[in-house]
């Protein structure tokens, strides 16, 4: 976690300018020279105008548009307050077949499969957002709609875990799915749904939803606690589970190997959970496995530059070596070290700060990180949150990263962490905002079912297979809806992006795109207006 001084001082120092503001206010007469008002006035419109020049994106909307795009992409019986219109219910039957009620979670993407592993990912980001900026997004009113993105994807996971052995892994499967380009209110597509077990293990699976189930139990640990205990229980059991029957879930779940296989084995998935787990509880034994089976499952031997719904490996070294500064883990000091050893390789990959080049990430012209072609964003997004979370630990901490090729300070990575996020809302050299729905140019051809069929809303009448295919997906003209929020795979190595619906590897978005974006986004709003106050306090 954040150091909580640094994080209120942050806060304090705020509200002290905007104590400051008011003081100044209150001591100004009631009747003041026109000439003063004026002057102040024209100081602030240029302040403002400055500031405004300065830093063209908007983050407090870009932080609204990306948590709508979560309720695009609910499953199941939409609730009252549902604000994405063009949607309705779909997948009411999920789980029938198998005799449990598997309704609601999240489609993953342009399709209508509920895969467990991303959609575990997801939720376990967006809590981290959660803790790490849970004041940032307060303040900019969108804690609310946070937490209900959140629960949709907890609340399956209670459904999905029937029993301590038993995770429901799947419902639908890519194969069939991909046959069919309807809306998910008209599926008339394979609900099987697909379960790993004692005889089946998928470590991996249990792994990572325990992450998100011991993480979210933190976010809800002081507004709902009897929630946040239940999420707490399914986590534990779900890791004891994970860690006793080992195995990769892709070998009990095989229709998901062409979707998301698990590359990376279930051991990253098992200390990420153990990780959340001591954060959740404070249990000795969960720091202990971290420790003891650092060597052996690679934690403090793999030196990796990427993170994502499969690799966990940059995750678990960060959130290790944060521990490093408490007084409480300095026996366990040597361990942690080299957790840390391999989260700055990590960093240092990002910020180009590597001695050997071929371990730094490569960069499009345009300055964007780049991993691979079939939807880079997720790592650019992903690499933008740890560099943010990890520039705030040595903000408090005082330090600096030392790379093998020089010495970065806090304020270097912060920065290279927003360039990454201007570069998605706009600053690149495609002037295109990768955030659907966000500035005047963005994808209007996403690769998404729902989004590029007349609204079931607007019109019931059903919409098969094969007609969806002929009628909306190879008709030149936009998506008739709006996937606001969306941060859809990106440009290529180059910087070019074509906006094609049946360009999938560009123009497909995926939640776990856009859940980490969350925190940072407030994190930048947030550091946005304490500049603005200071400004307005200096005159």
């Amino acid at each position: 976690m954040v150091g909580l001084g640094g994080k209120e001082g942050t806060m304090e120092k705020k509200m002290m300018v905007k104590q400051q503001l008011n003081n100044n206010h209150q001591n100004t007469p009631r009747f003041a020279p026109h000439s003063t008002l004026l002057l102040f006035s024209a100081a602030v419109f240029a302040i403002l105008a400055t500031t405004a020049a300065a830093q063209p994106f908007d983050y407090a909307d870009a932080l609204t548009k990306s948590l709508l795009y979560f309720e695009s992409q609910r499953s199941g019986r939409l609730p009252y307050n549902q604000r994405v219109t063009w949607r309705d219910h779909s997948g009411l039957t999920d789980g029938l077949e198998q005799g449990v009620d598997l309704v609601g979670g999240y489609y993953d993407a342009g399709d209508h499969v509920k895969f467990g592993l991303p959609m575990a990912f997801t939720v376990t980001m967006l809590s981290w957002g959660i803790i790490e900026f849970h004041d940032e997004i307060a303040i900019a009113g969108e804690l609310e709609h946070a937490l209900e993105a959140i629960k949709w994807g907890t609340d399956y996971f209670i459904k999905a875990h029937t029993s301590p052995n038993v995770l429901w892994a799947e419902v639908g499967d890519g194969d069939t799915d991909h046959y069919c380009w309807q809306r998910p209110e008209d599926m008339t597509t394979s609900r099987q749904a697909y379960k790993i077990d004692q005889s089946n293990p998928g470590s991996d699976l249990a792994g990572e939803t325990a992450a998100a189930m011991a993480a979210a139990s933190i976010v809800f640990k002081k507004t709902n606690t009897h929630y946040s205990h239940l999420l707490l229980h399914h986590a534990q059991e779900l890791f004891e589970f994970g860690d006793k029957y080992r195995g990769k879930y892709d070998g009990s779940v095989a229709v998901v190997k062409n979707y998301y296989a698990s590359v990376s084995g279930y051991m990253d998935e098992l200390l990420w959970a153990a990780l959340w787990l001591y954060e959740a509880t404070d249990k000795e034994e969960y720091l202990k496995y971290v420790v003891n089976n650092a060597d052996a499952f690679g934690g403090i031997g793999w030196a990796i530059t990427e993170f994502s719904w499969d690799v966990k490996y940059a995750g678990v070294q960060i959130m290790a070596s944060k521990l490093l500064e408490k007084e409480k883990h300095k026996q366990h000091a040597h361990i942690l070290k080299q957790y840390r050893s391999k989260a700055e390789y990590y960093l240092c990959s990002c910020l180009n700060k590597n001695n050997d080049t071929t371990t730094n990430i490569d960069r499009t012209p345009g300055g964007l990180l780049y991993i691979r072609q079939w939807n880079n964003m997720q790592y650019v997004t992903t690499a933008a949150f740890l560099l943010t979370i990890y520039s705030e630990f040595l903000q408090d901490l005082n330090q600096n990263l030392r790379c093998p090729a020089g010495t970065v300070d806090h304020e270097e990575i912060l920065s290279f962490a927003k360039s990454q996020v201007d570069y998605v809302l706009g600053s690149n050299p495609m002037n295109m905002s990768y955030l659907v729905g966000y500035g005047s140019k963005y994808p209007t051809k996403v690769h998404h079912r729902g989004a590029s069929i007349v609204s079931y809303r607007e019109n019931k009448g059903f919409i098969g297979c094969t007609q969806g295919y002929d009628h909306w997906y190879n008709r030149a003209e936009v998506n008739p809806n709006v996937l606001v929020g969306a941060v859809v795979g990106g440009p290529d190595s180059e910087d070019n992006f074509w906006d094609q619906r049946d360009n999938y590897m560009q123009t497909e978005a995926c939640t776990y795109n856009t859940a980490p974006l969350v925190g940072v986004l407030a994190k930048l709003l947030q550091l946005e207006e304490n500049h603005e106050l200071e400004l307005l306090a200096s005159y």
